[in-house]
């Protein structure tokens, strides 16, 4: 999780520098895409602050109440923080480039939102640089998109995101300051606005999308699931491993419910005692796995119900 944080905590210092020059060039100058804009990096701030607060609240340990671990609070979070972007971030820009149409206003000292839009940039591309880095050190061989799709850690993806969009609209804001001045039409910076308010709403969707994802619980990625049949197949007292099911409880910890058919002729005894070996071994393979569930059973009752699963996913869809 260090990763994480570093990745968020040089999002939050980039924003709140930035919100803050923002809000007084929009205020100096009158600019609707500035305002934007900076509503835009005040909200990232804010985003910032609730993933910190959800990956200290994932870091908790287990307890009689939550017996599996808090790690979902980050993905309950991350969804907020989606929320936010949509209800506050869109929605303020959308208003104020509707807004600006409807009763533009002339532009005051021009040059010095170019100023502050360059700064911004400089701040925005360090910050991106530091999240992207984190973020291709954990894709592998995926594409960024896949990559995208399988994370199971929100905060790198949502700070990577954020700031992709807090750059292309940095961009949408130049245009529309540069066109507003060219032409003498201030219409353009309110249309600017209106770009800015349609990345962000793409993004929060997006990040609506990951996050719900994981917040209902999806499986391990294929590589856990696969060192998990691995290790039970080698151990000596194990007939077949059958198969298993995983859940992503938070980004470093997965439930186990594993199906293993054991040699016969074991004693309960015998057979606690492999249980164990397998557990100790999971762990020791650092593949995130915090809690296993190990259920005797013939390959053939594992099949059928793998078979019930899937016929009650396919009723499901043509209902």
């Amino acid at each position: 999780m260090l990763a994480s944080r570093r990745v968020v905590h040089a999002a939050l210092a980039a924003n709140l520098a930035i919100a803050f020059i923002k809000f007084l060039a929009a205020a100096l100058t009158g600019s609707s895409a500035m305002l934007s804009e900076a509503v835009h990096s005040l909200v990232d701030t804010v985003n910032e602050l609730l993933l910190l607060f959800g990956l200290k609240r994932a870091d908790q340990p287990p307890d009689s109440d939550h017996p599996l671990g808090y790690g979902r609070e980050l993905y309950f979070w991350s969804f907020i923080v989606a929320l936010s972007v949509l209800g506050l971030g869109a929605g303020v820009s959308l208003y104020e480039g509707i807004d600006h149409l409807r009763d533009p206003v002339p532009m005051e000292h021009p040059l010095l939102n170019y100023l502050v839009l360059t700064a911004s940039f400089i701040f925005e591309g360090a910050s991106w640089s530091v999240g992207f880095r984190a973020f291709r050190a954990r894709k592998g061989n995926l594409s960024v998109v896949g990559a995208f799709r399988a994370s199971k850690d929100p905060s790198i993806f949502i700070a990577l995101l954020e700031d992709s969009a807090a750059l292309i609209g940095l961009l949408i804001a130049a245009g529309g300051i540069s066109l507003a001045l060219i032409f003498h039409e201030p219409r353009y910076d309110g249309v600017a606005s209106l770009g800015i308010g349609l990345i962000l709403g793409v993004s929060a969707l997006l990040l609506a999308s990951e996050t719900k994802g994981l917040l209902i619980g999806e499986a391990a990625l294929p590589h856990v699931r696969e060192a998990i049949l691995r290790i039970a197949a080698q151990d000596p007292d194990v007939q077949c491993a059958n198969g298993v099911l995983t859940v992503q409880m938070g980004p470093t910890q997965v439930l186990a419910a594993l199906s293993a058919e054991f040699r016969d002729g074991l004693t309960t005894e015998q057979i606690e005692r492999c249980v164990g070996r397998i557990e100790i071994a999971i762990k020791e393979a650092d593949l995130g796995v915090t809690t296993v569930f190990i259920k005797p059973q013939t390959p053939e009752t594992w099949k059928a119900r793998i078979a019930a699963l899937a016929a009650q996913r396919r009723g499901a869809g043509k209902g």
